[in-house]
């Protein structure tokens, strides 16, 4: 299965203050233990929200509303994606990240859904299509 760890926005990471060289190399450290046991996909930072937008869906009207965002509750400041066996052995893996924000911060751990669990509404066509999307993305990649 795959998950998708988020982690989350803080003060710091809004206004832009980046980790010094030894939360780096910790990060890095740790980022190399995930790719040599086949863990992960993935793994990025998000710049502050002031460098983004939202788009609001209200029906067929579309909204854009420019960051910064006032409230960092729910903010992203980084993910990665890992392939793991369970959520077990995910939490297991990420109790042996460093802290990656210079504060207290708190890290999701969500599931991505597959393509099995869309059951009977994912008809053969649909799946079809999400095949040939997946192997356009990887081609791309």
């Amino acid at each position: 299965m795959r998950v998708m760890i988020l982690i989350k926005a803080d003060k710091n990471s809004e206004a832009g203050v980046m980790p010094d060289t030894a939360l780096l190399t910790a990060m890095g450290n740790y980022n190399e233990e995930l790719v040599k046991a086949g863990l992960m996909q993935a793994g990025e930072g998000l710049h502050p929200s002031s460098r983004g937008a939202r788009v609001r869906f209200s029906g067929t009207e579309r909204t854009v509303i420019p960051g910064p965002f006032a409230d960092i509750t729910g903010l992203i400041a980084g993910f990665w994606i890992w392939k793991v066996q369970s959520m077990d052995e995910a939490i297991a893996w990420l109790k042996r990240c460093p802290n990656p924000m210079l504060g207290e911060t708190e890290v999701e751990i969500r599931r991505i859904f597959e393509t099995e669990d869309f059951g009977a509404e994912l008809t053969p066509e649909l799946r079809a299509q999400e095949d040939r999307l997946r192997a356009a993305t990887e081609t791309k990649a």
